[in-house]
């Protein structure tokens, strides 16, 4: 059952902005180190830090928080499964918020052009055992 539903959209040039001007202390702030390492190395990786700032943007919505005190941005990681699919993983308090609402997973599909990223999540409910 879908507990929750959220979606955003972010201009790929904001996020560049943001690492020119603050560098590794932005990034370590928003992504994990596994986020980091799979957007670095592209030719052109603000459109994939972008994509993962608007999928941790719709994780929060699904959850109904917003960034607060209990919902970080290293804690919502987005990875990557050898197909390609992405796939959230919550982390500590973020995963506590997640768990009180009886989310069990979340999906997430992430899209980018040159200008603009976007994803939307969807929080599932746990399956219930037999």
């Amino acid at each position: 059952m879908i507990i929750g539903l959220g979606t955003d959209i972010v201009e790929v040039d904001r996020i560049q902005k943001m690492i020119a001007d603050h560098g590794a202390h932005f990034l370590e702030r928003v992504f994990t180190a596994g986020e980091i390492a799979h957007c670095q190395p592209r030719r052109e990786s603000a459109p994939h830090y972008a994509g993962r700032w608007a999928a941790k943007e719709a994780v929060m919505k699904v959850l109904g928080t917003g960034f607060t005190n209990e919902v970080g941005w290293t804690e919502i990681e987005v990875l990557v499964k050898p197909s390609g699919q992405p796939v959230i993983v919550l982390h500590g308090s973020t995963q506590e918020v997640a768990r009180r609402l009886g989310i069990g997973e979340i999906l997430v599909s992430i899209s980018h052009t040159a200008n603009y990223a976007t994803a939307t999540a969807i929080g599932l409910t746990r399956p219930t055992s037999a």
